[in-house]
């Protein structure tokens, strides 16, 4: 269905591409091009909406959160969510890194759930017919036989007229009648469970009340011990909690491919870009990858499937481990909001007893996928403030919000690359008693969880300030834009 929604997409974009206007002329400079294209003027207004409206499904629709506790209020759900949302404008590799951990943890899940032998099993009243199993056996063979016969044919042999197009329609075939004929109840474990699982999709209900959100590893001690069924969960049935799908995912992605699509034109016919537009980019950039490997997880599911207590003589005390803690709420929580989940991403946080934590650390990573998560953080942090040195030679309203802007992009793309490189210091210069008695660790520790992350967070506060400030007095030029743009659909 994705590739459906991808694939539409750039059909329509092409044509909106081929119906631009043209020179009538058979030889023509690149000059001649950029007079002959016919442009139109926007309003301030059309650029801070398209703005906003990226930035908010950046933002928050692009954001799959954890399920939440039985027991929490609907407010409680919404300071949350904001709290996320900040954090996603402050720090928003860390979103993209958030994802990336759950979607490398899901892909360890699905292979230990697949090998379990646990799932995977049709139910006895949906098992096929005997006519109907032979004839798929016999078209199977069919098409075995075909393949066997294109394998040991005579390369010199004439090539049957049909057998390339049939070859190249075959996929197609087999997608149409996915879609078509009548499915199946099938429970096996996919990466949709995978990712239900982690965000806290399981509850352990015993006597009938909500006990403890259950780790994937629970699941398979449980079942294995015959405390618990099997659940009998079908992605089918998880997408059917879900709030998204693939077209309200694939008009997200159209909004942030039209921005990024029209900035691109804007700086092919050399017309003049906003601060808030640049901003605005990064986001769109790294928005991408999040819904990469986010596709399969469901989006704001609010009530987790309930699995039962069986056993009669054991309590789940002695097989499950207690987790206790309360929640920060109000200010403060906000703020741990902001500072934990890097601790949380490292797997130093525990789960709650009923929800799993928003930047869920349970799940130990292998040491080659620690330093992926690592590279791959620092890879975006890079361009995530790469993209906004773009703007280096932008016209500013002012002398000192010039420098502001650049001392600050400068800031959030070095400050993490050196973060990483202080701690690691600090760790292998602990092993030498010289730097030990002149504290150069200790105070290299201090400056990578203190000093680096202030300036960081206060070089991102800079530029969301001067992203809407700049707009007081903006050149002509900004007002220009390519009319064939406003074909493409947006908001």
């Amino acid at each position: 269905m994705r590739l459906l929604v991808l694939f539409c997409i750039f059909l329509y974009l092409v044509g909106v591409i081929q119906a631009a206007p043209a020179t009538n002329t058979t030889t023509s400079t690149s000059s001649d091009v950029l007079e002959a294209t016919s442009f139109t003027n926007r309003t301030l207004w059309n650029i801070v909406s398209s703005c906003v409206l990226t930035l908010f499904a950046c933002i928050y629709s692009a954001i799959h959160p954890n399920i939440p506790s039985p027991k929490d209020s609907p407010v409680l759900i919404l300071w949350r969510r904001l709290g996320i949302m900040i954090m996603a404008l402050i720090v928003p590799e860390l979103i993209v890194t958030w994802a990336m951990r759950q979607w490398i943890s899901a892909r360890h899940v699905t292979r230990k759930f697949k090998k379990s032998g646990y799932f995977g099993v049709l139910q006895p009243q949906e098992q096929p017919r005997d006519h109907e199993s032979i004839e798929a056996t016999a078209e199977q063979h069919i098409e075995d036989c075909d393949s066997i016969r294109l394998l040991v044919a005579d390369p010199e042999a004439p090539t049957p007229r049909y057998g390339v197009t049939h070859a190249l329609a075959k996929p197609f075939k087999k997608l149409f009648k996915a879609y078509v004929s009548e499915q199946s109840e099938d429970y096996t474990w996919t990466q949709t469970h995978s990712f239900f699982v982690l965000m806290g999709g399981f509850m352990l209900y015993v006597d009938g009340k909500p006990y403890q959100t259950l780790q994937h590893d629970e699941i398979l001690k449980l079942i294995h011990k015959g405390f618990i069924d099997v659940p009998t969960l079908t992605a089918k049935q998880i997408h059917d909690k879900s709030k998204g799908n693939a077209i309200s995912k694939g008009l997200i992605i159209l909004q942030v491919a039209w921005f990024i699509m029209q900035l691109i034109t804007r700086v092919i016919y050399h017309l003049e870009i906003t601060q808030l537009e640049v901003g605005t980019l990064a986001f769109a950039v790294l928005n991408f990858l999040t819904y990469a490997v986010w596709w399969n997880k469901p989006l704001d599911v609010q009530c987790p499937h309930p699995v039962y207590w069986k056993s009669t003589e054991s309590r789940p005390e002695k097989y499950i481990a207690a987790v206790e803690g309360e929640e920060f709420v109000g200010l403060g929580g906000m703020l741990f909001a902001v500072i934990l989940p890097i601790l949380d991403l490292m797997g130093v946080a525990a789960p709650r007893k009923l929800r799993v934590q928003t930047f869920d650390g349970s799940i130990r990573l292998e040491k080659s996928d620690v330093t992926v998560l690592v590279a791959a953080e620092l890879l975006m942090a890079t361009i995530f403030g790469s993209v906004h040195c773009m703007a280096w030679f932008f016209a500013f309203t002012t002398y000192y919000e010039q420098v502001l802007w650049r001392t600050s992009a400068v800031a959030i793309t070095c400050t993490p690359c050196v973060d990483i490189c202080s701690g690691f210091a600090a760790y292998i210069l602990s092993d030498f008693n010289i730097f030990n008695r002149l504290y150069v660790p200790l105070i290299l520790g201090f400056a990578s969880v203190s000093i680096y992350p202030i300036v960081y967070i206060t070089g991102r506060g800079i530029l969301l300030v001067l992203m809407f400030t700049t707009l007081r007095n903006l050149p002509p030029g900004v007002y220009q834009a390519v009319s064939w743009t406003a074909l493409v659909p947006h908001l």
